[in-house]
This record gives structure tokens, sequence and C-alpha cells, in this order.
């Protein structure tokens, strides 16, 4: 251990006590044995320190930072170097302000578009994901604070997110859910990282041994502390025997004695504590003089300007229909959309940053060069009917040579908390659309948005831009793009299906129950699509420039290829060269190909460079569940090299030479996965995949179940509360404006109003509450009263012991 001095002079509930929060944000302080305490604060895309009460959803006011662009956006500039740079800004921040943890960033792969928080989340795909991610947090601990990579793991839904169970085999788990992951830990050496809210396979990963001491710690490396999210403690003794660190926010004395009573019991020893609190230490003083030594000031217009230029590289020119763009000095444009006066820049929930400044299109458009013939809102921004706001952007888009109809999904759609019903954008603003181009066919529709959308509407626009949710600068970034003064660069990081019906996990994704099966396996994405051989209206990787560029020469080899690639346009413009492995008649099944490198290259009008993409060893690896190990079918591979996962330019075949492994699938009739048609797996062939039968289990009256489940109650109290909180979430949808907070109650179990709310509610009064729960409504109030009073005397004794100790 590296601190055994320090851990010496403390008694076990001292060591207890440090392990779990003392405020939302803040480790517990032990002048005496000179522990300082650290803050910890949310920071995906900036920081969110609050700046009076604390809360985890981002509802009290925080202090003002840079809101950069989102996850989901910079992915599309597949530029490892811009991420470090978002990072080191990031980190800079987080340190003036006396943050020593930033929780982020997050990098759980895509699923299904129906997430609703994919905007926090970089792509479909792993590899890309992991390198965006590790690119962040080097950034973020250069300057001596930790990042905090989340939310580990295989978390891909927020309905019933502190419940759910998600069941995946191990092949899938470690290929799509853990690699990402895996790359951050090796290649970026993050100080912690947070276990996501799910149990995987049964076991909550906040106290899952397979998750945290076989693979994160033990095959990885990880030496770093384990966070837990927010409320996210299932078992706290557990958790700390299997690699968890600390537990958050602030669960008060019970959570003391609960660690205690396990320890003097048997149930885990003083050594797992001991283990734990070293990592903790390791981390506090680390990150506490890091914070010490740093000035308190930045410079805010340079990290305005570097949001601006992420967002600029970051957007994805999807259509250009006879070049529309870029549009010359002077043009004559009508800017119609309710998003160019207030814009959807960043997503909602915990990652929402009180931005320093917020630039606006129609500010922005008086700097461009355009000249403006005015601006209508065009529709309700709540999808409400409009045919006056209608009418108006109509006979304004008349006026003008182009219409620029900044168009997208409202803050209701896309937050923490709150799955999308669908991917559609509102029937208000397709009307609008429709009408608008009518009226002037060269409309140019700007998107804002933090995931895909499905498309029908594409006929009806000359030129369609995606800007995700550009952040604070975005605004400013777009208009850089329409004007040409910069060459738009970025590529999709996730596929834009024509119809959500046609994604693989449709059928498994945010139904009832707590189950979550993962029978698409490995097909995801991507993967699913081009293996299915499903038609999608943008693939994975894909995006337009002002330019074009030419491939040639390639040359291959098992440890990467090199290339020349030619800008062949009349514009300086940058391509992002994408490599993808294949192995056409494989033993093993696998998907079609599988992106495993690539590289961003600069260009001017003419230029040639040679581009060098190495492969590293995930290249052709694949997880052998017979074999319980990473390894490698021998053969000939495919090494195909394009501009998008559907645009290969050159392909390549080199020898791979194998682990000589058994094929772990020998024997078993596994058709679906190995086709990758995967929507309707029967039962039978998902039980094998998996190794186990499945069956969804009933709503169970106990400490996990959600207040969303209490309708499943025998007490009238317990529907009375389910009554009250589901009219609440109805009345949010219905004003347009989630409400976090009463979001976050429904899905939450009620073991966690004994970890959210300072040890006000100690496990022994969630009990009582079961017991009303289950019908048995006197003796379960009378406990839960005698509970109340014994957690009242016990916390006081419990703090007056650890101030004066």
């Amino acid at each position: 251990m590296k601190h055994a001095d320090v851990i010496a002079k403390l008694n076990l509930e001292q060591k207890c006590a440090l392990l779990s929060g003392d405020t939302v944000f803040t480790t517990r302080v032990y002048q005496k044995a000179g522990i300082p305490a650290i803050t910890l604060s949310d920071g995906p895309n900036g920081v969110r320190k609050q700046a009076g009460a604390a809360d985890h959803l981002g509802l009290n006011p925080s202090v003002p930072a840079t809101c950069f662009p989102t996850a989901a956006t910079v992915a599309c500039s597949w530029d490892p170097a811009l991420g470090e740079q978002i990072g080191q800004a990031m980190g800079e921040e987080a340190a003036a302000q006396e943050v020593a943890v930033l929780l982020g960033p997050g990098l759980n792969t895509k699923r299904s578009p129906l997430c609703g928080r994919n905007f926090e989340y970089f792509s479909e795909d792993p590899y890309l994901s992991g390198k965006m991610a590790a690119s962040y947090v080097r950034g973020i601990q250069s300057n001596g604070i930790s990042a905090c990579p989340k939310h580990f793991a295989v978390n891909s839904q927020e309905l019933r997110r502190m419940a759910s169970d998600s069941v995946v085999d191990e092949r899938t788990l470690r290929e799509l859910y853990l690699t990402g992951f895996e790359i951050v830990v090796k290649e970026a050496k993050p100080k912690t990282i947070m276990s996501s809210y799910n149990l995987i396979n049964g076991t909550y990963a906040n106290e899952n041994r397979h998750l945290l001491m076989d693979i994160l710690r033990g095959e990885w490396g990880f030496d770093g502390a384990v966070v837990t999210d927010w409320g996210g403690s299932n078992d706290h003794a557990m958790g700390v025997q299997n690699g968890s660190t600390l537990e958050m926010p602030a669960p008060g004395g019970d959570a003391v004695r609960e660690l205690m009573q396990a320890v003097q019991s048997g149930k885990i020893t003083e050594a797992d504590v001991d283990a734990r609190l070293d990592e903790l230490l390791t981390l506090v003083f680390d990150t506490h003089a890091a914070v010490q030594s740093h000035s308190r000031t930045f410079d805010a217009d340079a990290h305005h300007a570097l949001a601006r230029r992420a967002a600029a590289e970051s957007i994805v020119l999807l259509k250009n229909e006879n070049d529309l763009l870029p549009l010359a000095e002077g043009a004559k444009v009508a800017v119609i959309g309710d998003f160019a006066q207030t814009p959807r820049y960043q997503g909602a929930g915990s990652s929402a940053v009180n931005s320093i400044k917020v630039d606006t299109f129609l500010d922005c458009l008086k700097e461009s060069g355009l000249a403006s013939v005015g601006f209508a809102p065009g529709f309700d921004r709540q999808g409400k009917p409009d045919a006056a706001k209608q009418a108006e952007a109509v006979a304004l888009a008349q006026k003008a040579e182009v219409v620029l109809l900044c168009l997208g999904l409202d803050e209701i759609k896309e937050s923490e908390g709150l799955d999308r019903g669908d991917m559609r954008l509102a029937d208000n603003q397709i009307e609008l659309l429709k009408a608008v181009q009518q009226a002037n066919p060269n409309t140019v529709v700007v998107l804002s948005a933090g995931a895909s959308l499905e498309t029908p509407w594409l006929k009806h626009c000359r030129t369609l831009v995606y800007g995700a949710l550009g952040g604070q600068a975005g605004a400013g970034a777009m208009l850089d793009v329409l004007t040409g003064k910069v060459n738009p660069s970025g590529k999709l990081a996730e596929t834009w299906v024509n119809a959500y019906a046609d994604t693989p996990a449709k059928d498994n994704f945010a139904g009832p129950g707590r189950m979550v099966q993962y029978r698409e396996g490995l097909y995801v994405g991507y993967r699913y699509y081009q293996t299915a051989g499903v038609p999608v209206a943008f693939p994975f990787g894909y995006g337009l420039s002002y330019t074009s560029f030419a491939y040639s020469n390639l040359q291959a080899a098992s440890n990467g290829v090199t290339l020349t690639v030619t800008n062949t346009g009349k514009r300086a413009g940058a391509e992002i060269v994408q490599l993808y492995v294949a192995k056409p008649g494989a033993e093993v099944f696998r998907p079609a190909q599988e992106l495993k490198g690539f590289a961003k290259v600069q260009l001017q009008p003419g230029e040639s460079k040679t581009v060098t993409i190495p492969l590293d060893d995930k290249a052709f690896r694949y997880w052998n569940t017979k074999t319980d190990s990473w390894e490698v079918e021998g053969g000939s591979y495919e090494l195909r090299v394009g501009a998008s996962s559907a645009d290969i330019r050159l392909t390549a075949v080199v020898e791979v030479a194998g682990t000589g492994a058994p094929n772990p699938y020998a024997g078993k009739h596994l058709p679906h996965y190995t086709s990758g048609k995967v929507q309707s797996v029967p039962d039978d062939e998902w039980a094998t995949l998996l190794g186990r039968p499945v069956q969804q289990g009933k709503v169970k009256i106990d400490r996990n179940m959600t207040l969303g489940e209490l309708n499943h109650s025998r007490s009238p109290l317990g529907w009375l509360i389910w009554l009250v909180l589901t009219a609440l979430l109805n009345a949010s949808y219905k004003r347009g404006k989630p409400d976090l907070n009463v979001l976050f109650q429904y899905n939450m179990p009620l073991r966690a109003l004994a970890k959210m709310i300072s040890g006000a509610i100690s496990m022994g009064m969630v009990d009582g509450i079961v017991m009303e729960l289950q019908g048995f409504w006197i003796i379960g109030l009378v406990r839960v009263i005698i509970e109340a009073v014994k957690n009242l005397v016990l916390n006081a004794q419990l703090e007056q012991r650890l101030r004066n100790s």
C-alpha cells in the first residue's frame, strides 16, 4: 500500500467513513490525519460546479464555465488531438474552480438511437469511442486533476436505469461494451472511473467482481479509484470487497455502520477496506495538491474560440445538392426557425453547463458577410401547430435567394433520465419545411440534435447540415461552415437509419420489466446494417466536403496500412481516412467489417500526403468463450480503406497467424448470429449464445422496487405516490420541459432513499417502507418510525465521534 502510514493512524470507523461522500460533491476531511477533502463535479462537456445548494441533476445554479460541444458532436470530428485540447481546457477550468475530479467523459456504446443520453456519448463503435475518450482523459489530467470515464458498463438506456439488468453474452460484453473502456484505461490511465447504475447479468455493476476486479483491475491493470454513480450503490460492503472505492453522494452514517458491521461479521475483511482506502488516498493527495497549486483564472475568450473551432470541425455536411453551399458573401438569406434565436446547444441533466456566454445564430449572422432579409420563428418549439408562424415564414422565404431553416429536437426529446419515444422531427417542423421549400427550393436545413433522426423529409431540402449540439459557440461555427470560412470535415460517428423499425435492438430496448436482453449480440450500429444488408439513410463514417479526395498506393501489412491521399478539389480541406477489417468466410461468426483505425489529414488543393494507419492488438482479435480469452482466427483478412463504412476506396489482403483456439460455437445452432439478422432471435438460440435460459422476472416489492413501479405494490399509500409522480411527469411533458427531479425519482429504487439524502433515511427505514408496500401497513409504518429515531440518535453520535477524533 502507498499510504500504510496514514491508514495506520485511523480506526475502523474513520476508515469506513472516508469511503463515502460528506456532501453531494465532496469527500470527507480528517485534519488530524492530514487528509483533505476534495470536490468532484459533473463535466462531460464543461464544468458544472454548483454555486450554492448542490444536487446531482443540474437543477440549482452552477458556476459559469465554457460549454463545449457534447461528446456526440466532437466524435464527428474523429480527431483525438482536438479532444485532448478540449479536455485540457475543461481540466484547466475545473482546477481553477477547485474541482479535483471531473466526472467525464461518457463513452457508453450507442446500442439504440433512442437512448435519451446519447448526446453525452461518443459513438456506436467502441474503437472510436475509446480513442476519443482517451484523448479527453489525457487532456483533463494534464492539469494534475482526475478525469472520471463513465458509466462502467453496459448502461444503454435511461428507463429504470438504477434497477435494470443488462443481460449480455460474454463475447458481446468484451468486444462492444468494454473495449472502449479498455482503450481509455490502458492508453490514458484515468485516476478514477465511474461504475454504472445497472446490473450486469444479475449483479450490480458497482459490486460486480467480474467487472471491477477480474477485468478492470486484473486484466487491464487499473490501480485508481472506482466511484459509484450518484446513488448507484446497492450493497456498499460488497462494493468495497469487489473493487468499488467511493460511495457517492452522501449516504450518511448508515453507510458507515453498514460497512463496519460487514467487517465485524466477517462478510468482508478490514484488508478490503484498507485496499479501497489506499486507492482513495492516492486520488485525494494527488489531485488536492494539483488544485492547490493551480491558478484560479483561465482565459475564457480562448476557450470560447476553442469551443467554436471544435464545433466547426465536428459539423457534418449530409447533403449539398448542386453545391448550394458554401454561400457567397452578400448572399440574401432568410433565417427561419426558433432554434436560430434560442439555440439547442447542449443536453439536459447533470451535464448541463451554466455557459459563460452563448452565441445565437441571429447574432453571429451580423458578422457573417451574408445579407439577411429577416427572421421568422416559423414553428412552436414544443410542436404545437401554428398557422400564423408558418405563413410568416413562407412569406419571408420568398424574399431570399437562400433559406437557412434551423430545425431540431427540443429539450424534452433529449435528456438524462428520459429515453426518446421516436426518432422523428416534430410534425410542425416537417410541415414548415415542406411549405418553405415550395416557396423557395434553395432551402438549407441546419439541424440541432444530439442523436440520429429519421429523414423521410430529406427530399424537401437541397442541403442538410448537421450541427449536433455545438456548445456555447456552435452558432458561430455553423455560420463559418455555411459561408465556407471552414470546409466541413465531420463524419458521422453513428449510423442514421431510414426508420427506427430497422434497428437491431428495437424489440429489446426500454421495454417492460427490469431485464434488458441484449439479444442482438455483436450486431450494433453499422455492424448490424452492413452484415444483415439493411439499407440506411446515412452510413457510419459518412460526411461531405466542399472539396474532393482521391485514395491511391495502398500498402498493407498485419500491423497497418500506408496510402496516399490527394485533394483533387479547389479548396483546402480535411479528410478522415477509415480502416476497416473484414474476414470473409470466417469460421467464427463476426460482423461484415469493423473499424480498427482512422486518421485525419489536412490537404491544400492539389496536395498529396502519405497517410499511415497502424493496427494494434485489437485489430484481429475476438473473445473466445471456450478458452475464456482473446484469440485470433488465422487466415486471410481484408483491410478496407474508405471515406465511410459504405465508401471503401482501396482493399488489400493480408495473412494473419491465428492462435489455434477451437471454435466456441462448434456444434451450436446459431443461424441468426451467423447471418447477422438478429432482430428476432428466438428464445432457444438466445439461450444457446448466452449459455443459459432467460426469463423476464416479475416486479418484486423489495429495496430495488422503483418508485415508478409502486402501482404494483399492495399499499394505498404506494398507489397514491405513484399517481402523484405520474401526474407530475405527464404535466412536465405537456409543458415541453422535462422535470429532471421527477424523472429521477420515478426511476429510482427505494434503496436510493438511503443513499441520496445525506443519511436522513436509513436502510432500516427503507425496509420498513418495503413492509408497508408489501401490505403490512401498520407494522411497516411503526418500523419506519422506530428506525427513524434510531437513525437520528446513531447519526448524531457518529458525527460527534468523527469530529472529535
